[in-house]
């Protein structure tokens, strides 16, 4: 039996490592953290207790090809504080957004994607 604590990380891979951390710094407001020394490039990012993972490997073939907005491809999700305050700042910014307010899944949900096409979904019960 395996007896799991907690989801430690999430890593993602990404094309272009500048535009990726413009995304989850100015968009997503994630704190960048050290990152060992790696020979890749990438970046490291806390979210709470757990972390996000960049890794530039731009022939990964868990790119999607697409940034089409969508709730049915793999993605992850941050539960937000507020949904208002999280729609208008993204609105702010000019980034598209897939709204599900009144999803089945009991969460109001935005979706993004970051420059990639990795789908990021922001919730908040309702």
């Amino acid at each position: 039996m395996i007896a799991i604590n907690h989801l430690h990380h999430v890593s993602l891979a990404v094309t272009d490592l500048d535009r990726a951390k413009s995304f989850y710094s100015h968009i997503l407001c994630l704190n960048e953290i050290e990152r060992p020394a790696f020979d890749f490039p990438g970046a490291w990012y806390q979210v709470g207790s757990q972390q996000l993972h960049l890794i530039v490997y731009p022939e990964a073939s868990t790119l999607r090809g697409t940034d089409e907005l969508t709730s049915r491809e793999g993605h992850f999700a941050f539960r937000v504080k507020s949904y208002e305050e999280t729609l208008k700042w993204l609105k702010s910014t000019g980034i598209e957004i897939h709204e599900n307010y009144y999803s089945k899944s009991g969460f109001a949900q935005l979706f993004v994607s970051d420059p990639d096409g990795n789908l990021i979904e922001l919730n908040i019960e309702r």
